[in-house]
């Protein structure tokens, strides 16, 4: 690869993540604060992220791998989104921004499998080289944090008084309306699919890799892989919020030390992999979740603050440990003819199912200890997120059987 491609495709990950990360942490605050929302109207707001991941691989099967290069398809919906993002930015009630974050999701969330298409058709070797591309994306969702706590202050108690969140939507609209010209200079990505070729419900959402549920210690992952959403989506729809309420000064900026950790974390994942294998692996990203969440529980923004940032740093151990060891465990159960689809088959259940599901229990617990329009009994709220997590570990323990893991393995070595 040359230089002047990997610096394209380095920009593209920045802007990408950069724009994401630009209004998405701070949502949950500005729903509560400026827009009044109830926790489940929240929930509505957050589930247009998994109503994006469900319709995603339409748009990736039907258009972006059949009829128009990737780059070009890329740089449509940033620009399409540029201008939905500006709508969200002029809204001033929450029957008035629906509408538009939902329309904006559509379009998003195709192109966070777009940028990675865009990236792999470069690659003479993905699983050496894409690691330093993809980690430009991690950067550019820190730098937006750590503009809107310390450089702008829109997140600080007196930003959030004079409804200053809202800037956030214009940042983000302005990088995607520049991701959206630059992807048309990028490197041209041609449909995948021979023309002429049938595509199939099945083919588009991963279906074929469905047989690989009959594996018993594949389902039980597949459902942990669901369970473990509903906590997950409590974090992304409650920890900004949690922590302007307890008062914690910049505490988006305060949130980017999660991507630090999980930066930290991946670098670590393949020596932890190895030395102790998929289950122990997968179960401390579970523990980990409950942990940060008692974490939460009891921690504040005084005397107790350190409890609150072990908490967000757990996010590298958390995310890590988890989704990325699950989908290399997928990657290694699915085979040649698989792999694809099976990786579509987990976001599908994971990013769709799962977070539509989880951000829906996370409303109606917000809702259930709401005590005015400006506070929650967050201690209560978090230990249900703690419960639901270490619930699904316990289910996960007890039912995975490592024994067999080593067994297929062994098998597998030996007849190649």
């Amino acid at each position: 690869m040359t230089l002047t491609k990997r610096i394209k495709l380095s920009f593209m990950m920045f802007l990408e993540f950069f724009i994401w990360g630009s209004w998405f942490v701070t949502l949950g605050t500005f729903l509560g604060k400026n827009l009044l929302a109830d926790g489940s109207q929240s929930a509505a707001v957050f589930s247009t992220q998994s109503f994006g991941a469900i319709i995603a691989p339409f748009i990736i099967g039907l258009i972006a791998d059949r009829f128009f290069n990737a780059e070009k398809i890329l740089g449509f919906l940033h620009l399409v989104g540029a201008l939905l993002m500006f709508q969200m930015y002029n809204a001033t009630d929450f029957g008035g921004f629906y509408p538009y974050v939902f329309s904006y999701m559509i379009m998003f969330m195709p192109t966070l499998a777009l940028v990675n298409s865009v990236s792999f058709n470069q690659m003479k070797n993905p699983e050496k080289e894409f690691s330093s591309i993809r980690i430009w994306g991690t950067i550019g969702w820190i730098v937006a944090g750590l503009c809107i706590s310390f450089l702008f202050h829109w997140d600080s108690v007196q930003g959030v008084t004079d409804g200053l969140l809202k800037n956030t939507f214009l940042m983000a609209c302005i990088a995607s309306a520049i991701l959206g010209v630059f992807s048309f200079t990028l490197p041209k990505t041609p449909p995948s699919a021979v023309k002429g070729e049938k595509v199939t419900l099945s083919d588009i959402l991963g279906l074929d890799a469905l047989k690989l549920l009959k594996n018993k210690n594949f389902l039980i992952f597949f459902i942990s892989s669901i369970l473990i959403c509903i906590p997950l989506a409590f974090y992304y729809q409650n920890a900004n919020l949690f922590l302007s309420e307890l008062g914690m000064e910049n505490p988006t900026g305060k949130m980017t030390i999660g991507q630090i950790s999980e930066v930290l974390f991946l670098l670590l994942l393949p020596v932890f992999f190895t030395k102790f294998g998929f289950k122990k692996t997968i179960l401390v990203g579970m523990i980990a979740w409950a942990v940060r969440y008692l974490f939460f529980a009891y921690g504040n923004a005084n005397e107790l603050a350190s409890l609150l940032i072990v908490g967000i740093a757990l996010h590298g151990i958390c995310y890590d440990f988890f989704f990325v060891s699950g989908q290399i465990y997928t990657n290694s159960k699915a085979g040649e003819k698989y792999k694809s689809s099976a990786q579509g088959l987990i976001a599908l259940a994971t990013y769709g199912v799962g977070m539509l599901i989880g951000f829906w229990v996370a409303g109606l617990v917000s809702d259930a200890y709401k005590i005015s329009d400006t506070s929650h009994d967050w201690e209560k709220i978090w230990l249900v997120a703690a419960g639901i997590a270490a619930a699904v570990a316990i289910i996960f323990v007890f039912t995975f059987s490592q024994r067999e893991e080593e067994a297929q393995r062994q098998n597998d070595a030996a007849s190649h």
